[in-house]
């Protein structure tokens, strides 16, 4: 049986986070980040099966590379509570496998962000749950 879950909310300076280590951590990589002038590493983490970024048509091509996107990002942002980006969270159904996951998350990122004008960084995670089942999550 599928289990619902959604939930929204925004990365911000003034709670203490950067985009970039955010981008590292849900991407499970590796990333410089320009402003602290250190590197945010969450390459050991397991779980994610699938990382991109999708970009609008017409986006620049240098906004395709995780670092210089997020990066850019920090950049244009001064105020020490800036809000940096918005992280949507949902589930993917159990029932599914990984490959038809990916394909709704991409579709669904696709259809709700890219069409409207905005950079995507789409990161598929197929974590286990306590009990041992799959806990797909984009």
């Amino acid at each position: 049986m599928a289990i619902y879950h959604f939930s929204a909310k925004v990365i911000s300076r003034a709670n203490g986070s950067s985009a970039v280590a955010s981008a590292a951590y849900r991407s499970a990589s590796e990333l410089h980040d320009e402003r602290l002038g250190r590197n945010h590493d969450f390459s050991n983490k397991a779980g994610v099966i699938h990382s991109e970024v999708m970009s609008p048509q017409g986006a620049p091509e240098r906004l395709n590379d995780r670092t210089v996107l997020w990066n850019e990002v920090e950049a244009g942002e001064k105020r020490k509570d800036a809000q940096l980006a918005r992280e949507v969270e949902f589930s993917i159904p159990r029932e599914m496998n990984e490959k038809q996951g990916v394909a709704l998350a991409r579709d669904f990122v696709a259809e709700q962000f890219v069409k409207r004008g905005m950079v995507a960084d789409l990161n598929v995670h197929w974590d286990k749950a306590k009990d041992g089942s799959p806990k797909p999550h984009a």
